[in-house]
């Protein structure tokens, strides 16, 4: 039906293939984002191309071969399944479109599918929940590009971070509960571990680290577990420069040695599983605590696609609709 609202999903991105060339592609990309890395480029440029894309794929191609999926990458077909499921949610009411921010779907080929759907009004849905400058600015700029080339502009809306909303709360709540009563052992630790971010981006005015927090101390209030120890940490540390603390490794193996046996950890930020959870955290993460003196470990999964996040993910997008539906 021409005219009714289009809603575009929007996730990070993700090599094509597990190949050194295609991850060099997807980082040549991701990493000349200026959001990303705000050096001058005068000084990074060089840095990027003659240092890191020459040495950092290889090593990120053997890490994506390790969870690459016959569906692909995770990541790809997660977010692909969460726009499916979502499609069947809101029947008739929206189209819905998924894009990524970096490779392939583009945002904007994502634009493209609702103008040729007849979309006239667009949510911009960021799969983001705490806000950053590298995130959410970033997707709001690749969106403002894409659009400056097509003859084409819709009324917007965008879905604004969700670190702190009931549904995202109660949806971590429920999920994560219904994930540790089925664990063969009783965690001591329930470490939630955040995408980590340079500390200089924090110092120039980004919330992030603030929204990580708050999404934490929610999560341990609804959890309501008294037994359980809840403690917060920071991952995927990239180059020399300080980045947010305390670092999830420096916690894994810290925590170990001092005695925890048994933790599970969790990564509320991230809204599907992908390389940070399911190679950094499930299988890096494991040999640092248990080389430290822990016992037992388990990885809990991202909301994805089940029912608790998809209940969460309607619930946000037909609030933003509002009066478009």
């Amino acid at each position: 039906m021409r005219g009714k609202p289009g809603v575009l999903l929007v996730n990070l991105g993700t090599p094509d293939a597990p190949t050194q060339e295609a991850v060099k592609r997807y980082l040549a990309e991701f990493l000349a984002d200026r959001r990303v890395v705000d050096l001058p480029w005068l000084l990074w440029g060089p840095i990027l191309h003659g240092i890191v894309l020459r040495t950092r794929p290889a090593k990120s191609a053997e890490a994506y071969a390790q969870v690459w999926t016959d569906k692909g990458s995770p990541l790809a077909a997660i977010t692909a399944e969460q726009a499916e499921k979502l499609r069947e949610r809101m029947g008739e009411a929206a189209t819905i479109v998924h894009a990524m921010r970096y490779g392939r779907p583009s945002i904007a080929s994502g634009l493209q599918a609702l103008r040729d759907a007849g979309c006239e009004k667009v949510l911009i849905a960021p799969l983001y929940p705490q806000y950053s400058g590298a995130t959410n600015a970033s997707a709001a700029d690749k969106l403002g590009e894409a659009l400056a080339a097509m003859q084409w502009r819709p009324e917007l809306r965008v879905l604004a971070p969700y670190y702190g909303d009931p549904a995202y709360i109660g949806a971590l709540a429920k999920d994560l509960s219904a994930q540790l009563a089925v664990l063969p052992f009783e965690p001591e630790v329930l470490l939630l571990s955040f995408h980590g971010l340079p500390q200089r981006s924090v110092d120039k005015g980004d919330p992030y680290y603030d929204h990580c927090l708050e999404t934490a101390r929610l999560l341990e209030a609804a959890m309501a577990r008294p037994g359980l120890r809840f403690e917060t940490s920071f991952q995927s540390r990239f180059g020399r420069a300080k980045w947010l603390e305390p670092a999830t490794d420096v916690m894994l193996a810290a925590g170990a040695g001092a005695g925890t046996k048994r933790l599970a950890i969790a990564a509320p930020g991230f809204s599907a599983d992908c390389l940070e959870t399911l190679e950094e955290l499930a299988i890096r993460g494991r040999e640092q605590f248990v080389d430290a003196g822990g016992e037992q470990y388990a990885v809990l999964s991202c909301l994805n696609a089940g029912e608790a996040g998809m209940d969460m993910l309607e619930t946000l997008v037909r609030n933003e609709l509002g009066d478009w539906l």
